[in-house]
């Protein structure tokens, strides 16, 4: 691929792909994942590995389990024994996996299933806690752990379909069980919980023919930017950005309105105060790719057995008896999909389906109700501060609908994203061609800011998605992009950050999106180097007590 293809698809990609997306990611998203939350994807990520000689592998991240109170003991934040987890890979772009990572899980109480006891009155009786003192990564395993209940994994790749494939189980030093670390109950429970977490980062995984993997579970702080009460309770914020804050200077706007929004993490509802599970894979991308093109495609979900049957007489880890097929109840790839694009009517079923399907919900992409709602919600405020006067903010659809946003979420862009063979279908994309960016050099917005290894090519811990996803949703595809110089690099009249710098990749004009130049944003900022530089590359979970 040329370089002049490879930047057009990419940034075509990352523009129609934004255009139909805002607030938060998949955070109880749909009606009946709120059921069971234990089973919720919240967020998924797919990039090449910025860890320092850690680039010919992809890292995977799916988070689960959202808006985790640090102090939501006694019973915190475990796993569910009966569904299974997994990230799928399509490889060929037929928009059926090719290669599926199931994580499956089991919890036990100590003492040979007893639970911890203490004597009292001559009675031995078990205590009520998940931990009966104080725990550190050498006494956390073993008969004289002080945990009282513990989660083990299995990792299996299967090969084909996740159901009916070649099933191969992942292997650290001959054993195909793995530990999930316990949450971060507090720093009484746990004084070094770094340490204690770090020492179950499984590293020289046997993973099949293709080399070793690193797998992690367990709790992380929440990553995930975004001013969400504001943007639920009908948008309740000015939606441009005000003055700047050199505090963050990536969000720097040369033209300021300044009854606009400013950045600042006072405006974030999950960072510093929520965390997640996450379940995360580091492969090697030849284990990925096969004999595909180097792109893929990706999502998560997780399924439960179709039937369920309350035990009257419930015991630890026994409250429902399950069987029957497996039924997927959650799904994401590219984010945001099922929360802001998807009616609420078939937001279950977007869940339910397989990529192959997604074709039957396609008048959510070719006729958006996202950019209406935003120009019914808030045309006032946003035209007050950009002192204009326009009659309608959202972006003009003709009568093909948004042909632009079908490439984005169901086919992908000749030269860049599509895969080998081109099938309609909603999934993160990566173009592992792509070399990844140090953390300290990434750019919190990705492909439109010349940042290529950034959302949506794939999607890192460190890409504010919202806020990228706002301001496309309102028209910046119309508009002209930086990125002159690299789509035209033997034209020696293109000079880099200069005024012939800038492009229109001709999807639409300007006058097709009234406000598509403006800085929108729900003022929640966010950067990588907030985020770890290596695997599992998101942040030690935030303490129940003592932080």
């Amino acid at each position: 691929m040329t370089l002049r293809t490879t930047l057009t698809g990419t940034t075509a990609f990352a523009l129609a792909l934004t255009a139909t997306l805002t607030s938060a990611s998949s955070h109880r998203e749909a009606p009946g994942i709120t059921e069971q939350p234990k089973i919720d994807a919240t967020d998924f990520y797919m990039f090449r590995s910025y860890e320092e000689g850690r680039a010919d592998y992809v890292t995977l991240i799916a988070n689960y389990q959202p808006l985790q109170a640090p102090y939501g003991g006694p019973n915190y934040f475990t796993l569910d024994n009966d569904a299974i987890y997994e990230i799928h890979i399509d490889n060929d772009g037929d928009a059926i996996e090719d290669i599926t990572f199931q994580f499956n899980f089991d919890s036990a109480l100590a003492a040979d299933g007893n639970g911890v006891a203490l004597t009292v009155g001559g009675v031995d009786v078990p205590i009520p806690l998940r931990a009966a003192g104080m725990i550190t990564e050498d006494n956390a395993d073993g008969d004289m752990s002080p945990l009282n209940e513990s989660e083990t994994y299995s990792v299996t790749m299967i090969s084909g379909d996740r159901r009916s494939g070649t099933r191969a189980p992942l292997t650290s030093g001959g054993s195909a069980t793995f530990t999930k670390p316990a949450d971060y109950f507090g720093t009484k429970t746990f004084p070094n919980y770094d340490a204690y977490a770090n020492a179950y980062i499984y590293d020289g995984v046997t993973i099949g023919d293709c080399g070793a993997a690193k797998v992690f579970v367990g709790q992380r702080a929440e990553t995930f930017a975004v001013n969400l009460g504001e943007v639920f309770d009908l948008v309740n914020l000015v939606p441009i950005q005000g003055v700047n804050n050199p505090a963050w200077p990536q969000y720097a706007s040369d033209v300021v309105f300044t009854n606009g929004i400013v950045q600042d993490r006072a405006n974030d509802d999950l960072i510093g105060e929520s965390n997640v599970t996450s379940i995360a894979i580091e492969v090697p991308i030849a284990c990925l790719t096969g004999d595909g093109n180097g792109v893929i495609g990706g999502w998560t979900t997780a399924s439960l057995p179709q039937a369920e049957l309350e035990n009257p007489s419930p015991t630890y880890n026994r409250t429902s008896i399950y069987g029957g097929a497996w039924v997927q109840q959650s799904r994401l790839g590219a984010p945001l999909v099922n929360e802001v694009v998807i009616g609420l009517p078939d937001k279950d079923l977007f869940n339910a389906a397989e990529p192959t399907q997604d074709g039957a919900l396609a008048v959510y992409v070719t006729n958006p109700t996202l950019p209406a709602l935003i120009n019914l919600l808030f045309k006032d405020a946003v035209n007050a501060t950009l002192m204009t006067s326009f009659e309608d903010i959202a972006p003009t659809v003709d009568d093909e609908g948004r042909t632009d946003l079908v490439a984005a979420f169901l086919t992908g862009f000749e030269g860049f994203n599509q895969l080998a063979t081109v099938t309609g279908s909603e999934m993160l994309r990566l173009n592992t061609g792509v070399d990844p960016t140090p953390r300290d050099a990434q750019n919190t917005f990705g492909v439109v800011a010349e940042d290529l290894a950034g959302f949506p090519n794939g999607r890192r811990p460190g890409d504010d998605v919202v806020d990228i996803e706002l301001r496309v949703a309102m028209g910046a595809l119309c508009y002209d992009v930086p990125l002159g110089a690299e789509l035209n690099p033997d034209n020696p009249d293109f000079v880099e950050d200069t005024d012939s710098d800038l492009i229109n990749l001709g999807y639409c004009l300007p006058e097709d999106a009234p406000v598509g130049f403006a800085p929108i944003t729900d003022g929640a900022p966010l950067r990588a180097t907030e985020t770890l530089a290596s695997f599992p590359y998101l942040n030690t979970p935030l303490p129940g007590a003592g932080g």
